[in-house]
């Protein structure tokens, strides 16, 4: 490798490294003051970083909101639809896909309360990232209901847009929330459950 193209690498490795301590420090700041505005001063502070490199790389708050989506959509179980190929099992691939989102739902509890909570009182740059989450998990879904209806696992009396309107509720944070903190169950319990209530609502 050359001087210059190891120097390059050094740069985009340092710049990645300054972008997940960014991150990192907006997922503390949502954990430790659920109920406060998140500043990028004070994510700044945080990542040991100045303002205006948080700028420099997201360009604005909303691109921070969008980029801590992104980062959390992207943590197992969220980005798998583009796994399965064309000859894989519908069924199993949607129940596989539940099964992976589950323990991640576990994990970012707190933070997913705290966006989708900000995402009312702030919906310019909070509301658009929980938005575009929501965009991309409602694409998902509706790839997971086209899958199942081409391979005949839909119940005869649910249509593939029913289907992705049911997927969408039954296997989102909001139906997690409700068994795991409503109920006090565990991670495999509620993942046992959400893929029940699937199979036997939107599957044949």
């Amino acid at each position: 490798m050359s001087t210059r193209k190891y120097e390059q690498r050094l740069r985009a490795d340092a710049a990645e490294e300054t972008r997940r301590r960014i991150l990192a420090a907006v997922y503390q700041r949502l954990c430790q003051a659920p109920t406060e505005p998140v500043s990028i001063e004070q994510v700044a502070k945080m990542a040991g970083v100045s303002r205006s490199t948080v700028y420099l790389i997201f360009g604005s708050r909303a691109g921070l909101f969008d980029a801590l989506g992104d980062d959390l959509r992207g943590r197992g179980g969220f980005n798998r639809a583009a796994d399965a190929g064309p000859g894989t099992d519908a069924r199993k691939d949607l129940f596989a896909s539940i099964r992976a989102s589950v323990p991640i739902f576990a994990e970012h509890r707190e933070v997913l309360r705290v966006l989708y909570s900000m995402a009312q009182l702030d919906p310019d740059a909070v509301g658009g990232a929980v938005q575009r989450m929501a965009e991309a998990r409602s694409a998902g879904m509706a790839w997971h209901a086209q899958r199942l209806a081409e391979q005949n696992e839909l119940r005869p009396n649910v249509t593939v847009d029913e289907a992705a309107h049911l997927l969408w509720s039954l296997s989102g944070f909001e139906t997690f929330d409700q068994l795991y903190t409503g109920r006090a169950l565990p991670v495999d319990a509620v993942a046992d459950l959400m893929v029940t209530i699937v199979e036997r609502v939107v599957c044949a």
